[in-house]
């Protein structure tokens, strides 16, 4: 442990498994006190468990607006926000989607983030200090097939990741996002469990290895600490090189 966020107190949304769980374990190597939540208390039980008493396990359904008064209600003043917690419940054609399914995503993927903010970015301003990490993805970058919602809503991501950068940066609070490629989650299984749709992924990529959640962590481990202090409103893209079109 180097001890980079020795002191620290941050929220990870989503943080049962995946790309979540791994940056949790990564901030708790750097000696942050991290409250985790999902869905199910069982789940995060069992994950803070493994990871020692700086997890603490809060059950929260962040499309629920109760349910993440209820979560800043435990956690005190927070350093270090991650919104990770998303979903993908609405693949398939653009013409095919209806009401509930666009509700459903922007409540989850959109709005979730910016009562987050909301709830924890004012006592970071008066500090003087904090530090915001919104997950998107290159599906907010580049369309996603069948995944116009999805797409969209990642877009909307990156755009209030810089919003938010813009106007909280003068008060000391630095707002970024990470846009993962494909990553070996239970979210991004269709993509990988196929062989035969894996391959053809990865050798898309220069980087010829299907992406692991622990290529996510250590880029939010920068984005937390001081050693992005000179860094707002970015979206660092990780994705093996997948969007470099020239292959």
């Amino acid at each position: 442990m180097t001890g980079q966020l020795q002191g620290k107190t941050a929220i990870v949304t989503g943080a049962s498994r995946g790309i979540g769980l791994a940056i949790t374990q990564t901030f708790v190597r750097e000696g942050a006190r991290v409250f985790i939540c999902g869905r199910k208390q069982e789940t995060l039980d069992q994950a803070a468990a493994e990871l020692g008493p700086s997890v603490i396990p809060v059950a929260c359904h962040v499309g629920r607006d109760e349910d993440i008064r209820a979560l800043l209600g435990k956690t005190g003043d927070v350093d270090i926000l991650v919104n990770n917690a998303g979903t993908n419940v609405a693949q398939g054609p653009a013409l095919e989607m209806n009401d509930a399914q666009f509700d459903k995503m922007i409540e989850v993927n959109l709005k979730s983030a910016f009562r987050l903010i909301n709830g924890v970015a004012p006592a970071m301003c008066r500090r003087g200090a904090g530090s915001v990490i919104n997950i998107a993805s290159i599906s907010g970058i580049r369309p996603q097939l069948h995944g116009m919602l999805y797409s969209m809503t990642k877009a909307a991501l990156i755009m209030m990741t810089q919003s938010y950068a813009v106007e909280l940066g003068p008060r000391g609070v630095r707002v970024n996002a990470i846009a993962p490629g494909l990553i070996q989650t239970k979210l991004s299984e269709y993509y990988w469990k196929d062989e035969d749709r894996r391959t053809q992924q990865v050798e898309r990529q220069p980087i010829r290895h299907l992406g692991q959640p622990q290529e996510i962590a250590e880029v939010a481990l920068m984005m937390a600490s001081d050693a992005s202090s000179y860094m707002t409103g970015q979206t660092v893209v990780v994705d093996g090189g997948y969007l470099l079109n020239s292959i």
